[in-house]
């Protein structure tokens, strides 16, 4: 059995093994793949892993021996999937490898903006806090969490541990989702996106990117939240009108932005939000902490395992 990965460094920079992998065939792990070169390197492959090298119908039809693709991630529009059907060759993804690594971004988020420990960092390296007259100095008012509202869209596994932390720090948490939901932690409670946009002091996203959640954060969504109001991404840069979200940051119609992914990766560099006011943007990382990338390994070569046992887990198709 022949096994190739497409694009293994994001997964695996070299702190990881890729023995899990490797125990179950003869594996061939690129760094990188680019476009011109897939056929080349997987051409003789019945099992196929890939990030976000994408897998159209055409690079498909000349894999003729490929049975399996793995998605080294929870998203599966890297692959034509109908094509794979058509083609029938398994697809996999892995999903629900860490939440709380996302969830622990998110937080990161929020803190960096209301604690402002790095802007009064720089300032003491600066000397500033040497050169102060009082013992302590703060360059703008610092926020406390405790009994501000948390507003989540979407409420999956990620939303839920970003809503156990926030509890733990004292936010009211209020969910949005198509469907209301009853049986939430107390301290939560669903409510409409009307409500929650304009009651909440920081809204976090959570939800799937679908046509109906294409950029779900627009100019009239933005002009209905709070100016006080602090908006976090980690989910997927689509959801997000990046235009109009800049748009709001330059004149203040929501104070601070923290997102960890933006509508094309990596940013063209004329991306609006790059060079907005007022929002924090890390590298698409939140998922990337060495534990979470661990056991995505773990679950990527279970379901590996799994598939040539003739026991597929976590299909997609």
């Amino acid at each position: 059995m022949k096994i190739v990965i497409l694009d293994g460094y994001t997964l695996n920079p070299g702190d990881l093994s890729w023995q899990p992998l490797a125990a179950a065939g003869q594996l061939s792990a690129f760094e990188r793949t680019a476009v011109d070169d897939i056929v080349e390197r997987a051409k003789d492959a019945q099992v196929l892993l890939t990030n976000k090298t994408r897998l159209n119908a055409h690079t498909l039809q000349q894999l003729p021996k490929l049975q399996y693709i793995g998605v080294l991630a929870t998203g599966t529009n890297v692959v034509d999937v109908d094509a794979a059907n058509a083609l029938d060759i398994v697809v996999t993804n892995v999903p629900g490898y860490g939440p709380d690594a996302v969830a622990q971004m998110v937080f990161a988020h929020i803190l960096h903006i209301t604690q402002q420990v790095a802007q009064h960092s720089a300032a003491v390296m600066q000397g500033q806090w040497s050169s102060n007259a009082d013992f302590c100095f703060t360059l703008s008012p610092l926020q406390s969490l405790k009994g501000k509202t948390l507003g989540l869209i979407g409420f999956g596994d990620i939303g839920r541990k970003v809503a156990d932390i926030a509890l733990a720090f004292g936010l009211e948490v209020l969910i949005n989702t198509p469907e209301p939901k009853h049986d939430l932690p107390a301290g939560c409670h669903w409510t409409t996106l009307q409500s929650l946009l304009t009651n909440a002091d920081i809204i976090s996203l959570h939800c799937p990117l679908t046509p109906s959640t294409t950029q779900l954060i627009n100019q009239k969504v933005l002009s209905d939240m709070k100016n006080t109001a602090i908006l976090i991404n980690t989910a997927r840069g689509g959801l997000i009108d990046e235009t109009a979200l800049a748009h709001a940051l330059e004149v203040g119609e929501i104070a601070h932005a923290g997102v960890d992914v933006l509508s094309s990766e990596p940013p063209a560099a004329d991306n609006p939000l790059l060079f907005a006011p007022n929002i924090t943007i890390s590298p698409h990382n939140a998922w990337a902490t060495k534990q979470a990338r661990q056991n995505l390994l773990n679950i990527a070569a279970q379901n590996v395992a799994c598939f040539l046992e003739g026991k597929v887990i976590n299909q997609i198709n």
